[in-house]
C-alpha cells in the first residue's frame, strides 16, 4: 500500500462509491429512469424496467441505449432522472475528515450529470473538497467503461495516469483505467453486474469501506514522514 503515497491524483466514482450502496440513493435514480421510459413511450412500468436494464447492459448506460435506439434528448432525460429528493441522506463527517487530509488533487468521474454530482456531494457535505468533476456531458454522452471518457478525463484535468488512482464500485469500469496506467481500487458491491469482474488482474486493491481505506492511507502518510 506504500506505493499509494506517490499518488498525486485521486479519482472517485460517485454513485455507490462516495456514499454506501446500502443508502439506496441510486435506487431513486433507477425508479426515475423507469418512470421516464414508461411516460415517454407509453408502456407499463414492467416493460419500462425491462427496456431500461436491456439498454444498461448492452450500452453501458440506459441513456446511451435510449439515444441510439429511441433518439431521446439526453438533457431531457438527465434533468428528469436526477431530479430526486435525497434530503434524508446524512452528512458523512468521517468521509469529509479523511478527504480533507488528502492534500493531493481529488476529482469525481461519473456517468451521471453535474447536477446529480452537486446534489449528492452537497448532501454529503463534501462538495467543496474536490478540484473538479467529469460527468456524462463532458464525455459527450459516451459512458464508462468505454475508453474515450477516460482519455477525456485525463486531458481535461491534465492528469498523469501513472500518478493516479481510480476508486469505483463497478469492477469492469476499472479495466480501462488500468490499461492507461492508473492504480485501481474496487469498492465492493454485491450487485451481480458490479462484481462479475472483481477477480480480474486489472484490480489492484479491493476495499469494503471508503472512509476506512482513506484513513489507512492518511495514517500511512504520518508514519512515513
Amino acid at each position: 500500500m506504500k506505493e499509494l503515497l506517490k499518488i498525486k491524483y485521486w479519482i472517485f466514482d460517485l454513485d455507490n462509491t462516495l456514499y454506501s450502496g446500502q443508502t439506496k440513493v441510486f435506487s431513486e435514480v433507477d425508479k426515475k429512469m423507469s418512470s421516464f421510459i414508461s411516460e415517454k413511450f407509453k408502456v407499463d412500468i414492467v416493460e419500462a424496467k425491462r427496456i431500461q436494464k436491456e439498454y444498461f447492459y448492452e450500452y453501458g448506460t440506459t441513456l446511451s441505449g435510449l439515444m441510439k435506439k429511441k433518439n431521446v434528448n439526453p438533457d431531457e432525460f438527465l434533468e428528469f432522472v436526477h431530479d430526486i429528493d435525497i434530503s434524508w441522506l446524512p452528512k458523512d463527517k468521517i468521509l469529509r475528515e479523511e478527504l480533507t487530509k488528502i492534500n493531493e488533487k481529488k476529482f469525481i468521474f461519473s456517468n451521471g450529470s453535474h447536477a446529480h454530482i452537486q446534489n449528492v456531494t452537497n448532501q454529503l457535505g463534501i462538495s467543496d473538497l474536490f478540484d473538479g468533476a467529469f460527468d456524462i456531458t463532458d464525455a459527450d454522452f459516451i459512458p464508462k467503461p468505454h475508453l474515450d471518457p477516460y482519455k477525456k478525463l485525463i486531458q481535461k484535468f491534465k492528469l498523469d495516469p501513472k500518478k493516479s488512482i481510480l476508486i469505483e464500485d463497478i469492477a469492469h469500469n476499472l479495466e480501462q483505467a488500468k490499461n492507461l496506467g492508473m492504480k485501481t481500487c474496487w469498492l465492493e458491491n454485491d450487485e451481480a453486474f458490479a462484481k462479475k469482474d472483481a477477480n480480474k488482474p486489472y484490480i489492484d486493491y479491493k476495499i469494503n469501506n471508503l472512509p476506512s481505506f482513506l484513513q489507512k492511507i492518511n495514517v500511512l502518510k504520518i508514519t512515513n514522514q
